[in-house]
C-alpha cells in the first residue's frame, strides 16, 4: 500500500506543478459524489489533501512515509465520519461548543 501512496504523492506533485500555471485542473480528480466507490473517494481525498499540503509548502516536510501515513489517516477518518453521517459541519459545531465552554470557564 505504501508504494501506491508514494505513486499518488508523485502524481499529485506533478499535477500540482501543472496546475500552478493554470494549465491543469485537479477538480476532476478530487470531485466525487457520494455514490462513488470507497477507493475512488479515498483517492480523491488523498489527492486533495496532498495538494493542500503541496500548496502550503508542507508536503515534503516530514518525509514521504510519514506524510503518506498522515494523509492516509486523515482521509480514513474523513471517510469514516462521512459514512457515519457526520459532516465537517458537525465537527465545526463541536469545535464551537468546546471553544465556547473553554471561554466560559476562563471568564469565571
Amino acid at each position: 500500500m505504501t508504494s501506491k501512496l508514494f505513486a499518488t504523492l508523485a502524481i499529485v506533485t506533478a499535477l500540482s506543478a501543472c496546475s500552478s500555471d493554470g494549465g491543469f485542473d485537479l477538480s476532476k480528480y478530487t470531485a466525487v459524489d457520494s455514490n462513488a466507490s470507497v477507493k475512488t473517494r479515498l483517492r480523491a481525498c488523498l489527492i486533495s489533501e496532498a495538494n493542500t499540503k503541496f500548496q502550503n509548502g508542507t508536503l515534503f516536510a516530514n518525509g514521504v512515509t510519514a506524510t503518506a501515513d498522515e494523509l492516509t489517516n486523515t482521509c480514513i477518518q474523513k471517510l469514516a465520519l462521512q459514512s457515519a453521517g457526520i459532516s465537517s459541519e458537525s465537527q465545526s459545531m463541536a469545535s464551537t461548543i468546546i471553544q465556547n465552554l473553554q471561554n466560559y470557564g476562563t471568564a469565571q
